[in-house]
């Protein structure tokens, strides 16, 4: 049996669509198995280990880091825990006591930890002494009378934060302040 021309022709023009259509895959499937190659080195980091052996590496490592997360939680929880009891809010209010004397040189400074526990100092200065008192703070409350400018460190130290501060009053600010209590 004799194939006419134009058969010939078109198995021809078949097989050479063919041919090429095989050139195009296997060309698509070497940048898919270098893409692969590529991304198995990243992963492997270049080892020459099995993708299995890699798996089971990396899974123990992240098992590890969890570990390793707990106990650092629980660390910081002891930390936390020990550091609420340390003075953490501060704040000075910086004033003239007598009418007589100047540059603010007396001043009431709360020392309180979270919790507005702590105390509160106050340094009254005169003409030729400077008295000192320390006056025990729990929640930002103090058994003891306090004055307001002693008040009014404690309550800029618990509205604070973590943050100190100073602040001066005015004589006129003072003498209302003392007048009032």
């Amino acid at each position: 049996m004799e194939l006419s021309s134009a058969t010939v022709g078109a198995l021809l023009a078949v097989a050479i669509g063919a041919s090429l259509a095989a050139v195009v895959m296997s060309l698509l499937a070497l940048l898919g198995q270098r893409r692969v190659r590529a991304s198995y080195r990243v992963f492997s980091l270049g080892s020459r280990e099995d993708v299995l052996t890699l798996l089971r590496r990396h899974i123990e490592e992240v098992r590890g880091l969890r570990g390793d997360v707990g106990t650092l939680r629980d660390h910081s929880y002891g930390l936390r825990e020990m550091l609420a009891g340390a003075i953490s809010r501060v704040h000075t209010v910086r004033y003239d006591a007598f009418d007589d004397m100047g540059g603010h040189l007396s001043f009431s400074t709360a020392f309180l930890d979270e919790h507005g526990d702590g105390m509160v100092v106050t340094a009254i200065n005169g003409r030729t002494d400077t008295r000192v008192y320390a006056k025990a703070v729990r929640a930002g409350r103090s058994s003891h009378h306090l004055s307001e400018e002693e008040e009014r460190a404690i309550l800029k130290a618990v509205e604070g934060g973590a943050r100190d501060g100073e602040e001066k009053l005015s004589r006129r600010e003072a003498r209302v302040i003392r007048d009032a209590s």
